[in-house]
């Protein structure tokens, strides 16, 4: 894999804008990772993580949840951009998040972020990415989802 690409001030990441960044590597996702989410956040819904139970539902076993997915994204854009501009860079929040698909338990999941747009606030710029995470052997896309970074002059 390529190293990341660095965006050294505003006007570069304004270039790119409409750009794919890239496909992140394949990220397994275990029960054992499933199992700790839970912990974390405290959702402990069985289709998580009762592996016998999940193993009789529609789904054929346990599913990661959507939340698991979306908290990937930092991981994976650190695999294929860098902003290195400004003089903090915020996680600001997220627009539109969508999981079109579930993730099997096992399955390998990646990423592809596309700039979407840099606004300007009154606090600095806010970077649009939009993310497209897909699960291998799943049809669809497993979450679809708008990350808003803030970076201040």
């Amino acid at each position: 894999m390529m190293p990341p690409r660095v965006f050294r001030d505003i006007a570069e990441v304004e270039a790119a804008v409409g750009e794919d960044l890239g496909t992140t590597g394949w990220v397994e996702v275990s029960q054992p990772t499933v199992d700790a989410f839970a912990e974390i956040t405290g959702d402990h819904q069985w289709i998580h993580v009762d592996v016998e139970r999940a193993a009789r539902s529609a789904f054929g076993g346990t599913i990661a949840h959507g939340h698991l997915t979306l908290a990937m994204l930092p991981a994976f854009a650190a695999q294929l951009y860098a902003l290195e501009t400004g003089s903090a860079r915020l996680n600001y929040g997220l627009g539109e998040v969508r999981f079109p698909a579930p993730v099997p338990v096992g399955s390998k999941v990646r990423g592809t972020p596309r700039i979407r747009e840099v606004r300007q606030v009154p606090a600095g710029s806010q970077v649009v990415v939009r993310w497209t995470v897909e699960a291998d052997g799943v049809e669809r896309p497993v979450c679809v989802a708008e990350s808003i970074t803030l970076v201040i002059p």
